[in-house]
């Protein structure tokens, strides 16, 4: 197979990111180029010791649908397409990274902050049950 040098380049994630590697030759002879930033699906992967996750990408993917219908669907509806479209930003690439208390904290944050905003509230209890509910109702929603 022939590799694209113009779209394609290395780059290392995880404890030892920082260390010198080979150069890296296809079978055509150009060399990869090392980077320390790339983008892959839309979602930008920076070299760094842990593979983190994308808030600002997962928040401008939900106020581009709160922005579209925040008042004329409903929560259910709403929270279908977060689950489908932006839940994917937040959550690509974790089972690659070995998650710390406060990674998982982060995400939890963020994952409030949704629910806050989508019904409108800084309870944090209201905000608990209503991710509860949703949960059970798009189970029941299931065959």
């Amino acid at each position: 197979m022939k590799i694209n040098v113009k779209k394609s380049c290395c780059m290392r994630v995880g404890p030892r990111c920082n260390a010198n590697c080979a150069n890296l030759q296809t079978s055509d002879g150009p060399y990869l180029p090392w980077v320390s930033e790339m983008r892959y699906l839309g979602i930008f992967i920076v070299k760094a010791r842990s593979f983190s996750h994308s808030k600002r990408s997962f928040f401008s993917a939900v106020n581009g649908v709160f922005g579209k219908l925040l008042n004329l669907a409903s929560e259910v509806v709403i929270l279908e397409l977060v689950k489908s479209k932006c839940l994917p930003i937040l959550l690509y690439g974790l089972e690659c990274s070995n998650l710390r208390s406060a990674d998982l904290h982060s995400l939890d944050f963020t994952y409030n902050r949704l629910f806050m905003k989508l019904f409108r509230t800084k309870n944090i209890d209201e905000v608990k049950d209503c991710q509860y509910f949703s949960v059970l109702f798009s189970q029941a929603l299931l065959p």
